[in-house]
């Protein structure tokens, strides 16, 4: 894809300017473990020891999945939109550690199947959801296109906006198994392994979404050196935009702080596509779906907090904002040996 061009490597000089701050501070040296990796990365992002990161946002893109006809969640498909307007009032989970965070939340319709009007929802809807993809091709090939690159678009808005630091959100009934597939296809997982509870399914209805994922795996037989067309096989429409946004998101210099599972997928399809991407990416927290660990050492991410959530929305990813600014804080406020006048021996 030509919109994967302009994603340069990390400044590698204002990262060495970041080692020598963090190595001046009054503290033994790495002792400060993650932050002070979050630091550096940080540096070789925006090119500055210090960024300033207030302006911040959670993208929730939110689509729908024609395999929930395959009985895989707890949740009927209606719930998509109903959420959707959840978020768009204020009301969901996102929305109130966002606040805490000083986030803003964009809710983003990528493949809703029902026509949602709000004044705040940002329209960028392929079609109305997929199809099942245990049966046919959850998308044509150009509808994974057209979703990736309104994600990538949508992140250069907002970097021309003056966002410098980006969460990946979700909202879709049904796309722990896209997102599980997605995860065998391309991150080499059994669908077994790659497939949790989800919503919070009981251990035989786990069984049926492996099996659901198996059949869908080889009816594909999906070839993980495509992965657009593993994206369209087996894949989601708010996957593809969130693939889209991180790739966008590196091509514009912006911290993108993933999510959960299915945020992880999505990066995963970045990664596969451009894995220069990566770099930009942070590992928020690690889910409690049985494959995300894994999935997070394929992309090789490391998450920073684990609180047993399964939620999704953007909420372990707008928690980890904390830390990121903990880490810059340390950069822009913690005192020299110079200056504090503290041996180093």
């Amino acid at each position: 894809m030509a919109l994967i061009n302009g994603i340069d490597e990390l400044d590698g000089a204002a990262m060495e300017a970041a080692e020598r701050r963090l190595n001046s501070l009054t503290k033994p040296p790495g002792s400060l473990g993650l932050l002070e990796r979050i630091a550096s990365q940080a540096a070789g992002i925006t090119g500055e020891l210090a960024a300033d990161v207030s302006k911040r946002a959670v993208v929730v893109m939110a689509g729908d999945h024609g395999v929930c006809e395959e009985g895989v969640s707890a949740f009927p498909a209606e719930v998509t939109p109903q959420m959707v307007m959840n978020f768009l009032a204020g009301g969901a989970a996102v929305n109130v550690l966002a606040r805490g965070a000083g986030a803003d939340v964009f809710c983003v319709d990528m493949g809703v199947n029902a026509d949602l009007a709000h004044e705040a929802l940002l329209v960028r809807k392929t079609r109305k959801g997929t199809a099942n993809l245990a049966r046919e091709a959850a998308m044509t090939r150009a509808d994974a296109v057209s979703a990736l690159r309104s994600g990538f678009e949508l992140a250069a808005e907002l970097a021309r906006d003056g966002y410098r630091m980006l969460a990946t959100g979700d909202m879709g009934i049904g796309n722990t198994t896209a997102s599980a597939a997605l995860c065998a296809a391309l991150g080499g997982l059994t669908p077994d392994e790659a497939v949790g509870l989800g919503t919070g399914i009981a251990e035989d209805r786990r069984r049926h979404k492996v099996d659901v994922v198996a059949r869908a795996i080889a009816l594909h037989a999906p070839d993980g050196s495509d992965p657009i067309g593993t994206l369209a096989k087996v894949g989601g429409l708010e996957i593809a935009g969130l693939a889209g946004l991180i790739l966008g998101a590196a091509a514009n210099r912006c911290l993108v702080v993933v999510d959960g599972f299915i945020s992880s997928a999505a990066a995963l399809v970045a990664a596969a596509i451009a894995p220069q991407a990566v770099p930009y990416m942070l590992g928020s927290h690690l889910s409690q779906e049985q494959g995300h660990a894994r999935l997070l050492e394929r992309i090789g991410l490391k998450p920073m907090i684990h609180l047993d959530m399964r939620l999704g929305e953007g909420t372990g990813a707008v928690l980890a904002f904390h830390f990121v600014d903990a880490a810059l804080g340390v950069m822009r406020e913690m005192a020299t040996f110079e200056s504090a006048g503290v041996s180093r021996e």
